[in-house]
């Protein structure tokens, strides 16, 4: 699992774009933390999930903006998905 928080959903936007184009990942979904810092993740096997946080915290840092928190969590606990489902795209449909 791979996460990058941001200020600004242009920014978290941009980073999501450059996750998904450089590795083979899944886009769990994002979350608008608080005041403005929204959280993108995704999912794939670790060498995918670690080269697409590195290119999505580029994209942000090429825009002249800072990322507040970048991380990959190898083999997250099956139990994670309890907290990450509720971010899922197909939740945030209406």
């Amino acid at each position: 699992m791979g996460l990058i928080e941001t200020f600004g959903i242009v920014f978290v936007l941009e980073a999501a774009d450059a996750m998904m184009k450089t590795a083979d990942v899944e886009l769990i979904g994002y979350e608008n933390v608080a005041s403005g810092y929204i959280s993108v993740l995704v999912q794939g096997d670790v060498a995918a999930c670690k080269a697409a946080v590195d290119a999505g915290v580029k994209a942000v840092e090429r825009m002249d903006a800072s990322v507040y928190s970048s991380l990959v969590i190898p083999t997250p606990h099956p139990d994670l998905e309890k907290i990450t489902k509720i971010y899922a795209i197909d939740n945030l449909l209406p």
